[in-house]
């Protein structure tokens, strides 16, 4: 992934941005550097679900288109977490952090380390992942019964997701 110097110093001083709103804990690790800045539009995918002696929404997966700032389609995300470009490389990821974020009506911030990565292209390198700035997404507050088992919600959700690479 080749990033141009005026394009890089533009993502160094976003780094710096974010990591000076976001909490310690969901920061990757040293050594890692702001490579891409993704916006997400789309659903986290619940069932209701037997649980714990009862029933409760048990979420599945997220489905969400991703963007650049500007509009312009970047690629998919889905159950894994997976994470899609159009050029078809793709990051799989684990959650290694997580924050409650601003926003208790919203879904967690998240911090996800990368386990595999695919392709030659915009996630080929990817280490970590940051989800910030998140809306909507918490599953559903009306009760999961016996009646509904089986039964999926697809909450609406945006986050902004940042994508940390090796520093050279």
């Amino acid at each position: 992934m080749k990033i141009h110097t005026q394009a890089a110093a533009l993502l160094a001083a976003a780094s710096f941005a974010a990591q000076a709103g976001e909490p310690v804990s969901l920061r990757p690790p040293a050594g890692q550097v702001l490579a891409l800045e993704l916006l997400a539009r789309g659903v986290q995918i619940y069932e209701c679900a037997e649980a714990q002696g009862g029933y409760a929404w048990t979420f599945k997966a997220p489905e969400a288109a991703l963007f650049y700032r500007g509009g312009r389609a970047a690629g998919l995300h889905h159950a894994g977490p997976t994470w899609q470009a159009m050029d078809g490389s793709t990051v799989v990821a684990k959650v290694e952090a997580r924050d409650g974020g601003p926003d208790p009506h919203a879904i967690p911030w998240l911090l996800l380390r990368a386990v595999s990565t695919t392709g030659q292209g915009l996630f080929s390198r990817v280490q970590s992942i940051q989800r910030l700035d998140t809306n909507g997404g918490k599953a559903p507050t009306q009760p999961c019964t016996a009646e509904q088992a089986g039964s999926v919600a697809r909450v609406p959700y945006s986050a902004t997701y940042t994508f940390f690479v090796a520093e050279h």
